[in-house]
């Protein structure tokens, strides 16, 4: 199973290191050197990982020289880990403890969530209500309770985020 570790940023410097931005609380551990990354249909190892001006920096054995990294820009970063591995901090869970979830509001089943979007600055919960996809960003606002051993998440009841249909006349 693989988890979203980071994305590629642009290129740093001329020997092919790369700016990384992170989506995993455990940075040390996923890109120590020695590691491995699933990068596309590719498996890079970490040649080193140090912070530069608040953001990663890794440069990978596979990658060379400025003009290799460049054509990474953009691509997702991920872990293998096992199916049944748990990330260390309560408040946070990968992509496939939170697939499959009922997603409730109040006391009723509004939906299931089927995906998360990996956006730049948070995560989007996608959920299937009566066969239409719905995004709720995935923050405690919005999404209060997450019970994985329970099987749901709970949305918050407010008006138009699981029904943009309700939101729009609330606008008009």
């Amino acid at each position: 199973m693989q988890v979203v570790i980071g994305r590629i940023g642009r290129a740093h410097g001329i020997r092919g290191e790369l700016n990384v931005d992170i989506r995993t609380d455990e940075p040390e551990r996923r890109f120590a050197p020695g590691s491995s990354v699933v990068c596309g249909d590719r498996t890079l190892t970490v040649a080193t990982a140090r912070h530069h001006s608040g953001r990663l920096v890794v440069a990978f054995k596979e990658i060379p020289d400025r003009t290799a990294a460049e054509a990474l820009h953009g691509t997702i970063l991920e872990a293998v880990i096992d199916p049944t591995e748990v990330p260390e901090d309560p408040d946070e869970f990968y992509d496939h403890q939170l697939v499959g979830l009922e997603a409730r509001s109040g006391d009723a089943v509004v939906g299931t969530v089927t995906g998360i979007v990996h956006g730049p600055y948070q995560d989007t919960l996608t959920i299937d209500i009566d066969g239409r996809e719905v995004f709720v960003p995935f923050v405690t606002a919005l999404v209060p309770e997450v019970s994985v051993a329970g099987g749901f998440v709970t949305v918050a009841d407010i008006e138009g985020l699981l029904d943009p249909d309700k939101a729009e006349k609330a606008d008009g």
